[in-house]
């Protein structure tokens, strides 16, 4: 790992923090808005969204849904930009689809899981990704499950374990290889330290490995592109950064790993706008923004003739400590570049500018 330049350094700026007055579990931005959203468990074990709007230096709550049940994860990767509805996972296993103007009745609602809904991620929405806009829950159960709005109550695709395999509780998921109307994974992340890679297209287990702690969060560094690189961080305070361009027969994807600290590393998420810089979340209640590096070869030929991967370096753009309590939550925000908004156990969210992007 190196260390960049002093004077090129981004800085990560806290720009807002909110107190809020329940436990966050996830942010995301409103897509081409000045908007965001909180979504969390209330004291009296029900569930919240709030809405935000940043204005100058202040956010100002537009808007307090309350739900039954606490809410733990959401996205807004399956629908249109003209719609925005929002698709949540909840602590009783129940996957609904909001329109935020009228977010009284789910326009959509299926009992995914018969446990909580720890992870969610869309695609075939927002100009991201080719083909059906589908939404895949990763669930306590031990199961992966991928769904079509269009389609009630049944998932297009459920990944379980084999008979006889115990199940696992499968804390993270997310969407890949979007690149036309056929080609799809998922990726999806579990207790045990395995990450398994389903292809869509041909319904099957593409690769599997495993990290030895647990997958905290997994991420392409882009949907809608051929695969391309996968981070996921671990209970350990480690991450991987897997090269996914090639695919060797006995030896799956060459990576790379970084110690980054002692807690856990909560997410990780990717630039929009350059799928090379990346940043972390931590249990410490730390930030730290990377830039991978590619091998001056991605590939190269082993004693057998057959194709392997070559990993890259990272190095470390920038860290910051904002909070004693874990960040959980992160999202890049898709219209503003270094825009970014976090979400940590401390009750607080903050929006933070990340600057001098355009000079790595």
């Amino acid at each position: 790992m190196s260390a960049v330049a002093g004077a090129e350094r981004p800085q990560v700026v806290s720009h807002v923090q909110q107190a809020l007055s329940y436990t966050v579990f996830d942010c995301k931005w409103v897509p081409r808005s000045a908007r965001l959203l909180c979504l969390g468990s209330a004291a009296r074990g029900t569930g919240l969204v709030q809405l935000y709007e940043l204005r100058g230096a202040r956010l100002e709550l537009l808007r307090e849904i309350e739900k039954p049940k606490p809410i733990k994860c959401g996205t807004f990767g399956a629908t249109s930009l003209q719609q925005r509805y929002l698709a949540t996972g909840d602590f009783d296993g129940n996957l609904n689809i909001w329109n935020l103007e009228a977010p009284e009745i789910p326009v959509y609602s299926v009992k995914g899981h018969k446990e909580i809904i720890n992870s969610i991620d869309g695609v075939g929405g927002l100009g991201i990704g080719e083909g059906a806009p589908e939404i895949v829950t990763g669930s306590r159960d031990g199961t992966v499950k991928v769904w079509d709005p269009r389609q009630k109550d049944t998932p297009v695709a459920n990944m379980e374990p084999v008979q006889g395999e115990s199940k696992r509780d499968c804390w993270t998921v997310a969407f890949g290889n979007a690149y036309n109307q056929e080609e799809r994974v998922v990726c999806a992340g579990y207790d045990n330290g395995d990450i398994k890679l389903f292809d869509l297209k041909t319904m099957s287990l593409r690769w599997e490995t495993n990290i030895k702690n647990g997958v905290c969060s997994v991420e392409f560094d882009r949907k809608d592109i051929n695969m391309n690189k996968l981070v996921a961080t671990s209970l350990e305070g480690k991450f991987h950064v897997f090269d996914m361009r090639t695919q060797h027969p006995t030896k799956g994807f060459a990576s790379i790993s970084e110690k980054v600290q002692k807690s856990t590393i909560w997410q990780v998420r990717h630039l929009p706008q350059n799928r090379d810089i990346f940043m972390t979340s931590g249990g410490s209640g730390s930030l730290h923004l990377w830039k991978y590096e590619y091998p001056a070869q991605r590939s190269k030929k082993d004693s057998e003739g057959s194709e392997m991967g070559v990993a890259g370096s990272v190095s470390l753009l920038q860290n910051v400590t904002l909070s004693t309590q874990p960040i959980s939550s992160l999202d890049w925000s898709p219209d503003k570049k270094g825009l970014c908004v976090c979400g940590a156990f401390d009750q607080t969210v903050r929006v933070l500018i990340v600057t001098k992007l355009n000079k790595i």
